[in-house]
């Protein structure tokens, strides 16, 4: 999408999330109403110094404030309404507040489409007021809006008074549980900037937010939860902002599973989609994408510490061997790499530590450390002034309460010196002052070695994903009110029509034509050089072996009229109905060829991706495949070959001959072109096997499955 069509996307919320001036429809003096709860959070627990206009037609005050009867009696329109009022009577603030230029609405009130039908037909009167007035709507059912580092709560939430931790992560969400979740790990000393949860998403969603925060200049990272999406585009073009702001964004996508899915779907109006698609266009614009709150923490403070560089390589640090060699284990399992001390390194620590403790890395200081406190201090800035030192994983396997204590203050004091981050993991159930030491000073404790190391692999794959990202990439994405259609009828071209249009776009396939009786299958054979094989042209039938419908290794005339009475007689008995247009006679692949299989299918949401492996096995029983949103370039097309697990059988593995790379690179850049070409019409292409031959003898699609789909 083009800059001027990405500017288009979304509106500049700069005035929702810092408002100059607030009117709240619904303000009650009952403390335990949404209206009563949205009072306190703004004028008690807020440090909100704008004007704050209350509405309610039945007070004349409240707590000393003067109470207006209707958004028409204000004195002046506001930047931001907050309405707590029931569905319907949000309806009618919301077309007041639009009649009196309110930019933005914050709808807190539930009853709308996660309700029943009624509301569903609620929240449809509130969509078109939006598209009708230019009014901007956050939410409906949603428990508000925080802006932490303004200290500025637009929530009904008690919890708002709690959660109070400034910081520079920005948190963006449809559901508001799993991002209270989230808010509450500020107890384990991470600094929340804004939180901005969606609700139903009825105008403004979780891509908004996104698009805001990687411009906001007090957030630094962006912690996103979601069921669901509303619009690819939009959520493509936030995450891309995002990046080229130099912002990473997490996410946990829930809604994998069967179950998961069933339940996102009931929860949220949005679609959840294929698990590995969505995971696809996470990595593909490097959203971290992780698999549980606790990772969600770990990964996003370490990001909102340093930023990597992405060539990071470990030291682990530690006062136990036990909990050394664990950790060093986890390092090694996760294909992380320990640093090499340089000589003078070693030559420092030698001096430090007692003599008859190894100096390498691990470091183990062993039990000394309870009787010399400075040890840590001195020891550890040797290790954090190591050159090739990139993180330090330091695990506490216990606390000995005042000697823990001492020795994680020494731990702070050797971090206020270093840009090299300190990641401490804390082992034990027990929760003494070291730990909250470490709080206190925003050295987020991982509460295990495991997450710990998943945060630090996530943090370094990030950096190695950034040296290499294109800014420029413009994926194939469908237009939104396409999206929306869903599901369409489909046709396939017969193998012979499809491998015509391949050639046609300059794809390599094999001599071939289609006879329509005996005489001229074996003329054809005889055009296309023996062997051939022969296949039957039928756009009813998919699955041409299951009927009898192919004959391979035809090396005469007699073995080609053979095959014609055979397969017709075949097909006519197990598929009666299918309409025959006649057989594929073409040149068999040379014997000795590799098998992959290249496939590209339309998502609803995301629009068409590309998916590569190798036949067989290694499809079916161990899923080693990549996928790529399209179009590819040479240089992308070459990573989804080589990421697979079973490359090295492409490669020349084991005395098996070096396959021709190239002509693979080749071949799926010119898929992706004919995608492109086709874009309008194509939902699937399945080109399995492609027979590809040792180096400089090619990559020929053996079978062509193109299914089109019809708009009505």
């Amino acid at each position: 999408m083009s800059a001027k069509d990405h500017s288009s996307l979304f509106s500049d919320l700069t005035r929702l999330f810092l408002p100059r001036s607030i009117a709240l429809v619904g303000a009650s003096a009952r403390p335990d109403s949404v209206g009563g709860r949205t009072l306190e959070n703004l004028t008690r627990v807020s440090d909100f110094k704008g004007d704050l206009y209350l509405v309610n037609p039945s007070r004349d005050e409240i707590g000393g404030m003067r109470c207006y009867p209707s958004m028409a009696s204000l004195p002046a329109a506001p930047d931001v309404v907050i309405i707590t009022v029931p569905a319907q009577a949000a309806i009618e603030a919301l077309e007041s507040a639009a009649a009196c230029g309110v930019p933005f609405a914050i709808i807190l009130s539930s009853g709308f489409g996660e309700a029943d039908e009624e509301g569903a037909r609620a929240e449809a009167q509130l969509c078109e007021i939006v598209q009708r007035t230019g009014i901007r709507v956050y939410g409906p059912n949603c428990p508000g809006l925080n802006n932490i580092n303004a200290r500025l709560g637009m929530s009904f939430s008690p919890a708002f008074r709690h959660d109070l931790h400034p910081g520079p992560i920005g948190l963006a969400t449809q559901g508001g549980g799993l991002g209270r979740t989230f808010m509450q790990a500020m107890e384990r000393g991470i600094g929340v900037g804004m939180w901005a949860s969606s609700g139903n998403q009825a105008d403004l969603e979780v891509s908004d937010f996104i698009h805001y925060m990687a411009d906001a200049p007090d957030i630094k990272v962006i912690v996103t939860l979601i069921e669901g999406f509303k619009s690819g585009r939009k959520f493509v073009a936030a995450v891309r902002h995002a990046a080229r702001m130099g912002k990473p964004v997490v996410a946990l996508k829930v809604g994998k599973s069967e179950y998961g899915i069933r339940s996102a779907q009931s929860h949220t109006a949005s679609m959840t989609g294929s698990a590995e698609i969505n995971s696809a266009v996470l990595r593909q614009f490097g959203v971290i994408e992780v698999d549980d709150i606790d990772e969600l923490v770990d990964t996003a403070w370490l990001l909102a510490r340093r930023l990597p560089k992405g060539d990071e390589k470990l030291v682990v640090y530690a006062s136990s061997g036990g909990a050394a060699t664990l950790a060093a284990d986890k390092v090694g399992s996760a294909g992380l790499e320990l640093a090499e001390f340089a000589p003078e390194t070693l030559q420092r620590l030698r001096a430090l530590l007692p003599s008859y403790m190894p100096v390498s890395n691990p470091v183990d200081v062993g039990t000394e450390i309870f009787t010399r406190p400075r040890l840590v201090d001195d020891s550890l800035q040797v290790v954090v002034e190591d050159p090739s030192v990139g993180l330090v994983l330091y695990p506490y396997p216990l606390d000995y309460g005042q000697m823990i204590q001492q020795n994680a203050e020494s731990t702070i004091r050797v971090q206020a010196r270093t840009d090299v981050p300190i990641l401490p993991v804390w082992m034990s159930d027990r929760i003494g002052e070291g730990y909250q030491a470490f709080v206190k000073a925003g050295l987020t404790p991982s509460r295990s070695l495991s997450n710990a190391v998943k945060a630090v692999q996530r943090w370094i794959a990030w950096g190695n994903w950034r040296r290499a990202f294109d800014p420029d990439f413009e994926p194939l994405l469908p237009e939104d009110a396409v999206a929306a259609q869903g599901d369409r009828p489909l046709h396939a071209l017969s193998e012979a029509e499809g491998k015509r249009r391949l050639a046609a776009s300059g794809i390599r396939v094999l001599p071939a034509g289609v006879a329509t009786n005996a005489e001229e299958a074996v003329r054809l054979a005889e055009e296309c050089g023996y062997p051939v094989v022969a296949k039957i042209v039928s756009k009813d039938i998919a699955h041409k072996s299951e009927t009898g419908g192919v004959r391979v290794g035809l090396g005469s005339a007699q073995d080609v009229s053979e095959a014609w009475t055979n397969i017709m007689a075949s097909v006519r008995e197990k598929a009666p109905r299918a309409r025959i247009e006649g057989l594929l006679i073409e040149k068999m692949a040379p014997s000795g060829g590799a098998e992959v299989f290249v496939g590209v299918q339309r998502d609803p949401i995301f629009g068409h991706f590309l998916t590569f492996g190798l036949g067989g096995i290694y499809v079916e029983v161990f899923k080693d495949v990549s996928r790529r949103m399209l179009p590819l370039n040479e240089e992308t097309a070459l990573e989804m070959i080589r990421e697979l697990r079973s490359f090295p059988i492409l490669d020349g593995a084991r005395g098996q001959p070096k396959r021709d790379i190239a002509a693979l690179v080749h071949l799926l850049v010119q898929v992706s072109e004919f995608v492109k070409n086709n874009a309008a019409e194509l939902d699937e292409l399945d080109l399995n096997p492609v027979w590809v031959g040792e180096q400089g003898q090619g990559a020929i699609p053996l079978d062509a499955v193109i299914l089109n789909g019809i708009r009505n």
